[in-house]
């Protein structure tokens, strides 16, 4: 109500986002937190091996300086892009949200951006002055303590998101306090915490198993000690993600008690909940028999498998936060900001006023004979443009369409106008209407005039800010 809407009419709000942020995910779990202290490991092993055999330790620093050279054009590029792209993209389609939980998370995330730049810092440090030191014992030495420095910063940054992101998953003691630290340590944060740790050492251990195995090509015998290390490691965090896993698993259900009032949702929700368990058994057992040929048969052991276990281990996560994203509807923030960026405190104002009269940026303030479909498409825009399009992906016309005449025809009004104020019982992770009954009806219209005659709705980057005359002074 407070921000100029930025819409995509065609892919949706939300896919831009989600495009984004998983992209950003799995970059920053896999060739991040988990990599660089797998790196390192490879790293010291070349510097203790190279006080009793010079060529062996060489191999070993070889290799650490390859993989950390992958991880660091990727995570400097697509990463950072990335990063910087979900704060402009959150910043675009829910300015309300982000502003709010920088509010109430100013600190943190000044300090997640002070962590952020020490973590550029070192990492361009550690990789760039990488052979610089590889002659000289006691240079080496301090590189592998700066590189020990990076792993823990890259880990920090991901443990303060995570408590903001546990936040908008269910906002804990805060709701009452509106203490930082309720909020911070509300109670997903430490099953997030203690399942994203592992599955990054997890991910990024199948992705140096692949490059590895590439690497070593033209000397098996190195080949077999290096794979012996990443099953090792292997071995030792997989049941880690087994156990955090099943805790985080187990959490969902009590989380979601107070947002599936019909059988209808718990049934959606039912899918994704056992989704999340096949591929967490999947990674297990993935995981452990790659470890187990890796460990074994290294002489044998294909890029095919290591990227079958890359493959699952993205998924996996990928699944875990899909989850994530959908327990919390119909909020943005749990109990205190709905998906469409409005205030659960402001509804009942919005019910009896309307949105219009409290929206900033809208063309009509109130309805009139000769304002219906423009008011109509304002009300689309405030209610349902962070999730719907018009006829693109997750399109309010097809919806309704599926619902009311799957058989084909013209959507009736009367039952548009007798669904819209019940939708969220039966679809629990819809937000509420927020507007009142005339509000309603010209929504209804636009829906109408729609389906007959489609056209994309534009958001403030096409057609420009235009401010309610009773906000304007």
């Amino acid at each position: 109500m407070d921000f100029p809407l930025f819409h995509l009419d065609l892919f949706g709000d939300r896919l831009l986002m989600a495009v984004i942020a998983v992209i950003h995910v799995i970059i920053n779990h896999a060739l991040a937190v988990g990599f660089i202290p797998l790196v390192v490991l490879f790293e010291y092993r070349g510097y203790r091996e190279s006080k009793t055999n010079l060529a062996e330790g060489k191999k070993w620093d070889d290799l650490a300086y390859k993989l950390m050279f992958f991880a660091f054009i990727v995570t400097t590029s697509v990463g950072a892009i990335t990063g910087v792209g979900i704060w402009f993209t959150a910043a675009l389609i829910s300015p309300a949200s982000i502003g709010s939980l920088i509010r109430v998370f100013f600190g943190a995330w000044f300090t997640e951006w002070i962590i952020f730049v020490l973590e550029v810092v070192f990492i361009m440090y550690y990789f760039l002055t990488w052979k610089k030191t590889k002659d000289d014992p006691v240079q080496k030495w301090k590189h592998i303590k700066t590189g020990g420095a990076l792993g823990i910063f890259s880990w920090l940054t991901m443990a303060i998101i995570v408590g903001i992101l546990g936040f908008m998953m269910d906002t804990g003691a805060w709701a009452e306090s509106k203490s930082f630290l309720d909020g911070f340590t509300n109670p997903f944060y430490i099953p997030q915490l203690f399942f994203r740790t592992p599955m990054a050492f997890i991910m990024a251990a199948s992705i140096i198993l692949f490059l590895t195995i590439s690497y070593t090509k033209d000397d098996i015998k190195f080949r077999g000690k290096a794979l012996k290390n990443i099953a090792l490691w292997m071995f030792l965090w997989t049941p880690h993600v087994l156990a955090a896993g099943l805790y985080y698993y187990y959490k969902i259900p009590r989380l979601m008690e107070g947002n599936v009032p019909v059988a209808i949702g718990t049934q959606r929700f039912q899918n994704w909940y056992e989704t999340i368990l096949y591929f967490l058994i999947a990674t297990i057992i993935v995981s452990m028999l790659t470890a187990v040929w890796a460990a074994f048969k290294p002489k044998r052991i294909s890029k095919t498998a290591a990227f079958i276990t890359i493959i699952i281990t993205f998924l996996t996560l990928g699944t875990f936060e899909r989850v994530r994203e959908f327990i919390r509807k119909p909020y943005v923030i749990s109990e205190y900001m709905y998906s469409n960026q409005l205030r659960v405190e402001d509804y009942d104002k919005y019910k009896f006023d309307g949105i219009l009269k409290h929206a900033i940026y809208t063309s009509t303030p109130q309805i009139t004979d000769a304002n219906k479909l423009e008011a109509g498409e304002n009300i689309f825009g405030l209610a349902c443009s962070r999730c719907h399009t018009v006829s693109g992906v997750n399109s309010i016309v097809t919806k309704f369409e599926n619902l009311l005449t799957p058989n084909g025809g013209d959507l009736p009004k009367d039952k548009i106008i007798e669904y819209i104020p019940v939708m969220n019982a039966g679809r629990y992770y819809m937000p509420p209407f927020p507007g009142n009954n005339d509000e309603i009806d010209v929504l209804a219209d636009y829906i109408i005039e729609m389906q007959s005659n489609p056209i994309k709705h534009l958001g403030v980057q096409n057609k420009g800010v235009t401010i309610s005359p009773g906000h304007a002074q």
